[in-house]
């Protein structure tokens, strides 16, 4: 670092620029926090809600050995879990947005009484079963970001900004001192004039 009235005011922008920026990071991390906050009480709910949903299709367990089980099995086969995704604090986090099943291909007329109920009831706990995947995917991201983002602040408010004042602090120090001993030998060259001037000098 040099000790001058460039590097000073370098160090002065940085600072300014530093402690501009660190509201910003502050506030971010705040966000993100309670957005990991959020997605622990939602997937809490969602685990709720499964638990909920089993017992509800538990009575089906009896008759998946069914012969029209296979109906059953084939009508829940998940082809695809869509997500959409929301930019939060600069981060794309993903939401659930619904399952695509492979296309039924029993008869309504042919099946017991019984099968669409079980469908109905399976697709409830399965999708609920992806939510809470999703949720905890969001959670994961979220979670990510905002350990970067504490680092962040960490890194400006007990490095980098205290740096900067340390600098700047020793910059006014050295040029203060370069200040008074200019001063000092400016008095003693003006009183050696002085002194010359008077004829003293030569004596």
């Amino acid at each position: 670092m040099k000790l001058t009235k460039t590097e000073l005011r370098s160090e002065q922008l940085k600072l300014g620029q530093l402690q501009k920026y660190l509201p910003t990071l502050q506030l971010k991390k705040a966000l993100l926090q309670l957005e990991v906050n959020a997605a622990q009480a939602e997937i809490e709910e969602l685990k709720g809600n499964f638990r909920g949903l089993s017992d509800k299709v538990a009575h089906y367990a009896q008759i998946l050995s069914d012969t029209e089980a296979s109906d059953l099995f084939s009508s829940l086969e998940i082809l695809e879990v869509k997500r959409r995704y929301e930019n939060i604090a600069g981060i794309d986090i993903p939401h659930f947005d619904g399952i695509v099943y492979q296309e039924e291909t029993y008869s309504l007329f042919d099946s017991p009484v019984w099968l669409e109920s079980a469908i109905a009831g399976m697709k409830h706990l399965l999708t609920c079963r992806e939510k809470i995947k999703v949720a905890k995917e969001k959670k994961r991201v979220l979670e990510k970001e905002l350990r970067e983002v504490s680092i962040r602040v960490n890194l400006f408010e007990k490095i980098l900004i205290p740096r900067s004042l340390e600098n700047i602090k020793k910059i006014k120090i050295f040029l203060g001192d370069q200040q008074l001993a200019a001063i000092s030998q400016a008095k003693v060259a003006k009183q050696k004039i002085i002194l010359r001037q008077s004829g003293y000098g030569q004596i």
